[in-house]
């Protein structure tokens, strides 16, 4: 009989103890790689929200709040900027093209983003990849409304069906737009980004919404403006929140960065979005760290589990190690089963904690996609998740070797001897 083979026969015998410490090593493997899966996939989603764009221009502000409530919708502008200043510096020599976006309206919780049909030409995620559409088509009339694919996928919203948006953000808001509805003209492919989760309408939409409000206040039942009325109005925006710019050359992003900041007419901010994201990743960085050692440690401790399951059963074991030497087994034969052993602990945990990894990536995906925007690409494991795998296996080897060298040590005699 191969000492594999009699490895197998040990641990069938001690089943119970040995699922156990099988699945205390699956748990702490499947914690490790799946904290470093999304740690990788949360860096790769967020850098691949906005790609293409040179700069994103918005009210004085910082770097990371102009980032976050113009690429990632969340939290709200300081302020916004006049449609006289938009036009001003967009129409600068170095800027190839512009992309405005007007905030503060939502539906259901989920952002309602005025923009422009230029959006759909210009704005870029990932790989440089286009907004497409799986059905439908961009907006084209006034009440016109493209949704998000999770927005369309949640809602169950269809072609043609009508949309009433809310004034806020809030998910549950007291103020909406009743008299005004919206009806949907197409929806979005994925994209794993923010845009996901919105709901985009054109800049004249927005400006007919909010066409007869005073000062942030609804209109009296008198004095309202009806969706027909509206449509004969001028509709000109009177202000956006933000913009994306694409420069004809990159060169000219720092002049461009400086004559925003420096705009005399309005307080305003220019970022670099990858910059701005590298920031931003730096200030979650602490946490992700402290959390990858966390699971390192679970990681370590699972295998302290293991190294004291053996060293205990050591003593319960002696007769087993005795009767082996007597029928011929050679003190490197015990040495070599129980090194055997604790290969199969790591090997068996690591393989279960990989099916436990992935069965926990592919039940959280959707959860992370429809409330935090976060696309996971769940892919097989690579380089380092194989990396990962070997450090495991061979650490649990070595360890082995300590209660290995102890059974090796066991004389026969000792073995035998009863002990009361």
């Amino acid at each position: 009989m191969t000492v594999m083979a009699l490895a197998l026969k040990s641990l069938k015998n001690r089943r119970v103890t040995a699922l156990l410490t099988i699945f205390s090593i699956a748990v702490s493997v499947a914690l490790l790689l799946g904290v470093e899966k999304i740690r990788v996939e949360a860096k790769n989603s967020f850098t691949s929200t906005v790609s293409g764009t040179d700069l994103v221009v918005g009210a004085r502000s910082s770097s990371l709040n102009l980032l976050l409530y113009s690429v990632f919708h969340i939290g709200n502008a300081t302020n916004n900027l006049t449609w006289e200043t938009y036009q001003d510096l967009s129409s600068d020599p170095a800027v190839a093209w512009a992309v405005p976006i007007a905030l503060g309206d939502s539906h259901k919780g989920y952002r309602v983003v005025g923009t422009s049909d230029a959006i759909f030409q210009h704005f870029r995620y990932g790989n440089k990849q286009l907004l497409s559409f799986v059905e439908g088509k961009p907006f084209n009339k006034l009440y016109d409304a493209v949704l998000g694919s999770t927005v369309a996928q949640e809602l169950g919203y269809i072609i043609g069906q009508d949309v009433v948006l809310s004034h806020g953000v809030e998910s549950r808001s007291l103020q909406n737009h009743d008299d005004k509805p919206f009806r949907v003209s197409g929806i979005l492919a994925p994209t794993g980004t923010p845009m996901d989760r919105a709901i985009m309408i054109s800049l004249a939409g927005i400006e007919a919404l909010h066409i007869d409000w005073v000062n942030g206040a609804p209109p009296i039942a008198a004095f309202s403006v009806s969706a027909g009325k509206a449509e004969a109005m001028n509709l000109l925006p009177t202000s956006v929140t933000a913009y994306f710019v694409g420069l004809k050359s990159r060169i000219a992003a720092f002049r461009y960065q400086r004559k925003v900041n420096e705009f005399p007419q309005e307080s305003l901010t220019a970022i670099l979005p990858g910059v701005a994201l590298g920031e931003l990743w730096q200030l979650v960085g602490s946490a992700e760290k402290a959390l990858l050692a966390v699971s390192v440690m679970v990681v370590i401790a699972g295998l302290m589990g293991m190294l004291t399951t053996i060293l205990t059963s050591l003593n319960e074991r002696r007769r087993e190690m005795a009767i082996l030497r007597s029928v011929g087994a050679r003190p490197w034969h015990i040495f070599a089963l129980m090194i055997t052993e604790s290969l199969v602990y790591a090997l068996i945990g690591t393989l279960l904690g990989f099916v436990l990894m992935y069965g926990l990536l592919f039940a959280v995906q959707p959860i992370l996609q429809s409330n935090l925007g976060l696309h996971l690409n769940i892919t097989l494991p690579g380089q380092f998740e194989a990396v990962l795998a070997g450090i495991i296996v061979i650490s649990a080897t070595i360890l082995g070797a300590i209660p290995a060298w102890r059974a090796y040590r066991n004389s026969l005699a000792d073995g035998l001897t009863v002990r009361l």
